[in-house]
């Protein structure tokens, strides 16, 4: 049983064939998959898709980072509204993206901290993006040690030292298809990190996995992630599954029960 703790569903890349790729997802033993906000334009989407798999899709809520731009305040005003109506499964996908453009880094700055106060206040886990800013995020996170924030630096892609200090501060390390390509050298530091602080996840329709590089990306397709982990760790899928799927389960779990 494995768990996509980090997938777009919602997205128009999948607007024609979406029921056939939740139940391909389901037919490839995955129990749970959780969506990750982006902004306002995409909130409804995603939870209208959550609505339509109860039980199996769930609904994250924050800003990525990527989209904190001139209107930012309006975008976090938005997502504030959405946890004032319900609950959701994490404050997310937020963070600090310094690949693209630096036009809005103190932006950034402040609507992370922003979404971390909501994690605290609702007592929910943190997804974080981190692209050329994994170091900066983790200094964020610092500030905050001892207030029990939890969560998953998605598409971990970092060092060891970076990997070491996450896992100190009692996050997660999300895997997902990079870890399969050749010259990622993600595989040399994943072997160094035992499986209790790792989650699986596809961040579909980006990111596909050999032998899917190139193309669309799904759920179901964790499991060559898995395979990949697996030949890493020197052990059984059924393990990989086993350990990721219980730490996805002990990260949400208090959320949804």
């Amino acid at each position: 049983m494995l768990i996509d703790t980090h997938a777009h569903l919602y997205l128009p890349e999948f607007q024609k064939d979406i029921d056939e790729v939740i139940s391909h997802s389901q037919k490839n033993n995955i129990t749970k998959i959780f969506l990750p906000a982006i902004n306002s334009e995409t909130h409804e989407a995603m939870i209208s898709l959550e609505s339509q798999h109860p039980d199996f899709c769930f609904s994250m809520m924050g800003l990525h980072p990527c989209y904190v731009k001139e209107n930012y305040k309006n975008e976090l005003s938005a997502v504030k509204k959405y946890l004032e109506l319900r609950k959701f499964s994490a404050i997310g996908e937020c963070g600090l993206d310094f690949y693209w453009d630096k036009t809005f880094v103190s932006e950034q700055y402040e609507a992370l901290e922003q979404q971390i106060e909501w994690a605290l206040q609702y007592d929910l886990p943190l997804i974080l993006h981190t692209r050329n800013a994994t170091q900066e995020t983790i200094d964020v996170l610092k500030k905050y040690n001892q207030k029990g924030l939890r969560g998953i630096f998605h598409c971990f892609g970092g060092s060891y030292l970076e990997a070491s200090q996450i896992i100190e501060m009692g996050f997660y390390l999300g895997i997902g298809g990079v870890v399969t390509y050749k010259n990622s050298g993600l595989d040399q530091v994943i072997s160094q990190v035992d499986l209790q602080h790792l989650v699986l996840e596809t961040d579909a329709p980006y990111l596909a996995p050999v032998p899917f590089r190139g193309k669309r990306n799904e759920s179901a397709y964790i499991n060559a992630i898995a395979e990949k982990l697996a030949q890493i760790k020197n052990c059984s899928v059924n393990e990989v599954g086993m350990i990721t799927t219980q730490n996805a389960d002990r990260l949400f779990m208090e959320v949804h029960n």
